[in-house]
């Protein structure tokens, strides 16, 4: 299927479980994620949740990020760039919706790219490659793109992986994991 298909199919799909179905997933892929050897780093990229998007609920995996006093950052858009500005987050961290409901940093400290680890990526659906389907805005591939090329980049996704993404091109930045509620792909 192409990534324009997979994107509905899998809108769809979430938009059939429930609040419940979701909190349990996702307590189950943050289980998951402490099985990997990846807990050695210190800055952990984490998206929030948008939970009109019926998306996996992250406040597991901030509290497993909190629990083992790692640097948490998040980020905030640029819509002018269609990148993603990174701040620590913290105690103090003032975090409010933008125009598309995405929660996000009013400010902070900012994180360079260069120094983030761990990338914990959302998407829609992903395939046995290690290839992703997000929202297709482009924000985090740019961002991926523009990470150190150590950096491990892992996919949290809801259901299993397809067999292949048809329309992958070359700017399509590959996952090295994807942690589903029922296991763990290495690519």
């Amino acid at each position: 299927m192409t990534k324009k298909e997979l994107r509905q199919k899998y809108k769809a799909l979430r938009n059939t479980l429930s609040i419940e179905a979701i909190d349990e997933k996702s307590l189950a892929i943050a289980n998951q994620l402490l099985t990997l050897n990846i807990w050695g780093k210190s800055f952990y990229h984490v998206f929030l949740t948008i939970a009109e998007h019926k998306e996996i609920n992250t406040d597991y995996i901030l509290n497993i990020l909190a629990g083992k006093d790692k640097h948490t950052v998040i980020s905030k858009s640029n819509f002018d760039t269609i990148t993603l500005e990174n701040y620590l987050l913290t105690d103090s961290t003032i975090i409010k919706p933008n125009h598309w409901n995405i929660p996000e940093p009013i400010d902070g400290i900012k994180i360079e790219n260069s120094k983030i680890e761990v990338v914990f990526v959302p998407l829609l659906c992903f395939d046995e490659q290690g290839h992703r389907v997000g929202y297709g805005a482009g924000y985090y591939d740019n961002f991926l793109g523009d990470c150190n090329p150590n950096t491990i980049k892992i996919g949290l996704s809801l259901f299993e992986p397809e067999d292949r993404i048809k329309d992958v091109y070359k700017g399509d930045i590959p996952l090295n994991y994807c942690v589903t509620p029922e296991k763990v792909y290495t690519f």
